[in-house]
């Protein structure tokens, strides 16, 4: 892991009364303990290399994060502790505070911090506040610390705390810091969507000015299955000024000395009511530490946001494969902008040896589209394979041809197509242990505009949480980095189709992309009623139609494959929904406001409607919900 070190700025104190500290911005990987604990042991070693006299790593670090039901198995809790105490003895002359799981003396298991001294684990700390909304579950697993603790360092005090504590009004920061605490260290692993980074700096620059400390942030880096961890761990003094930042998306040693010699001059915001903390008081340092050369390096630079969520899918895609044994990815090349961003990130984080694209055409592909698909793969330098489908095509509806005898033509051939496209790249997959990418985006997964078994086969979906509109954004930001344009003009200028029958355009069952990303996010990641989308000026008719095959499209998107949150909401864990759902949006509240009515009752008063009311709109429901793959087909392959 690249060390970077930083000079102070002028104005600040003496190398005699300050502390240099380090945060070690790791990638680690959920149940690889021994991994972790080499991860974790060689930023010991590169810190203290750097005359650090602290250093601190990410929530979870020895165990990976989230480890999610591994926590639940009785033998890897115990295999995590044993590594734990396999760690102290490579703390000699360190301070170091290490993300873990800690089990109490009466069986309870909690999110922990460890304090290890010179060679010992000195304390420990229990998370106290446990999130379990949007991708959290601690509550299922941990128990909530119940007091702060603050940690005696020769004439400073440091508290400690994790994550989730930082968010909250109620959580240890005010106690730590009216305990006479001048540094806070908080270890994160604080999941990655867009913006985020701009909501943890305002966060941390409120508290550092409240409660007038320090703060030293550190935070994961990495993949793991949908999640990224952006790093950015930073460090910001008492008047919110940020003193060294580390670069987002990559792994590095985030090295500061400060000014922790003299005592703050006030404390005048800090109106909190007095908390039980728990001191921990560390052995004196035996002598003086030798001179250190001065810190040098600038302040990380701040990615354009669309940059920002390029570089996430990057890395998303990167350890998803690497992490789960795989060196190559198979995909295939349309000639669309939705296969093509796919490739270019699936380049960028492999490498484009790494990378094969199929182009597997049928009677209804364009010269153009085709001619499209071979110029970018020739410009990425990746692998590309032709291998057409009207064959394959023709024998399944010779197959199929007494079994639906004068039926007419209709979503079944299209989405045959689809799932033969799905099965050709399967097989590469099984043949060559090669990882299927799909290449879908939110927009499609979100409407049903895909095909089971066909465009949504495979392993790992990199655009699933990016609407339509932002891939077109991410294409042109990518091509603009490029010395030359990588992904030919006419992609971008093309209607938008799956190319599955003749003259066909997305259009024809979506409303146009930049309708509907808006109504989209408003329903998805804003959680906003049909009502409200329709008062941003939307037609009703086309949010009632949006929102209709969103819900009826569930099924399909629990049979799809992961894919990288970008979004503060996205598909899985963020948002569960029952498959079988008879609710639709304004229908019993519609019935209520009838029966409010009849009998003359405040519009104000909050009433169920009548049993026959409520059957009404039950029957209204299931003549709603068709099956959607009939009324969506669609293939981006």
């Amino acid at each position: 892991m690249a060390g970077r070190a930083l000079r102070l700025r002028s104005g600040q104190a003496s190398a005699a009364k300050t502390r240099r500290i380090g945060l070690a911005q790791l990638n680690t990987t959920v149940g690889d303990l021994a991994g972790n604990l080499q991860l974790i042991r060689r930023s010991l070693d590169e810190a203290r290399t750097a005359g650090c006299d602290l250093v601190a790593f990410p929530e979870l670090a020895l165990t990976g994060y989230p480890p999610e039901d591994l926590l639940l198995s009785p033998q890897f809790v115990q295999e995590a502790a044993h590594a734990l105490q396999h760690l102290a003895t490579h703390t000699h002359g360190l301070l170091a505070v290490v993300g873990c799981v800690d089990r109490g003396p009466r069986g309870a298991l909690f999110n922990a911090a460890a304090v290890f001294a010179d060679g010992r684990l000195r304390g420990m700390y229990h998370k106290m506040r446990l999130p379990n909304y949007g991708v959290f579950d601690e509550q299922r697993y941990f128990t909530p610390g119940t007091r702060p603790l603050v940690a005696q360092w020769g004439s400073v005090r440091f508290g400690v705390n994790i994550c989730e504590d930082i968010w909250h009004e109620d959580g240890p920061l005010l106690a730590q810091a009216n305990a006479g605490a001048r540094l806070i260290v908080n270890i994160s692993s604080s999941p990655y969507h867009a913006g985020k980074l701009h909501e943890r700096r305002q966060l941390i620059q409120r508290w550092t000015k409240r409660a007038h400390v320090h703060l030293a942030y550190v935070n994961l880096v990495g993949g793991q299955d949908e999640l990224v961890f952006d790093g950015g761990s930073l460090i910001m003094d008492p008047r919110g000024r940020v003193l060294a930042q580390a670069r987002s998306f990559e792994e590095e040693l985030l090295v500061v000395d400060l000014p922790l010699g003299t005592r703050p001059s006030h404390r005048s915001s800090l109106r909190v009511r007095r908390a039980p903390v728990s001191v921990l008081r560390l052995p004196q340092q035996r002598s003086a530490p030798p001179p250190r050369a001065p810190l040098t390096s600038p302040l990380a630079r701040a990615l354009d946001p669309i940059e920002e969520i390029y570089q996430a899918l990057v890395l998303g895609t990167r350890d998803y494969v690497r992490k789960n044994g795989f060196e190559t990815v198979v995909l295939g090349l349309s000639g669309g902008i939705d296969s093509a961003v796919t490739a270019l990130i699936a380049a960028d984080a492999l490498g484009c040896a790494q990378v094969v694209a199929l182009s597997m055409p049928s009677q209804y592909s364009s010269a153009e589209t085709q001619a499209d698909a071979a110029r970018l793969a020739e410009r990425l330098g990746i692998r590309f394979w032709r291998i057409p489908i009207d064959a394959m095509l023709h024998t399944y509806l010779e197959t199929l041809a007494p079994v639906v005898p004068h039926r007419p033509a209709d979503v079944t051939e299209q989405n045959l197509q689809a799932r033969i496209r799905g099965n050709v790249l399967m097989a590469c997959s099984n043949k060559f242990g090669w990882l299927v990418l799909s290449t879908g985006n939110k927009s499609e997964v979100a409407t049903g505009y895909c095909t089971l078994y066909g465009d949504m086969a495979g392993g790992f979906a990199v655009l699933k949480d990016v609407p339509k509109t932002l891939v077109y954004h991410l294409a042109r930001q990518r091509n603009q980095r490029a010395s030359r344009p990588l992904i030919p003009e006419s992609i971008f200028t093309r209607t938008p189709t799956a190319e599955l029958a003749p003259h066909q355009t997305d259009q024809e069952i979506l409303p146009p992309y930049e309708v509907l990303d808006p109504i989209l996010k408003a329903y998805i990641e804003e959680a906003l009623s049909r009502r409200a989308i329709t008062r941003r000026r939307f037609a009703d008719d086309t949010v009632r139609r949006v929102i209709s095959m969103v819900d009826r499209s569930e099924y399909k998107r629990r049979q799809g494959p992961p894919g990288i949150k970008i979004t503060p909401r996205a598909f899985g864990k963020d948002r569960r929904m029952p498959i079988t759902n008879r609710y639709r949006d304004g229908l019993v509240s519609s019935a209520s406001s009838v029966q409010r009515q009849a009998n003359g009752v405040s519009s104000g008063v909050q009433r169920l409607a009548s049993p026959l009311l409520h059957a009404n709109a039950r029957r209204r429901t299931i003549r709603h919900a068709p099956n959607a793959e009939r009324r969506t087909p669609n293939d981006n392959v």
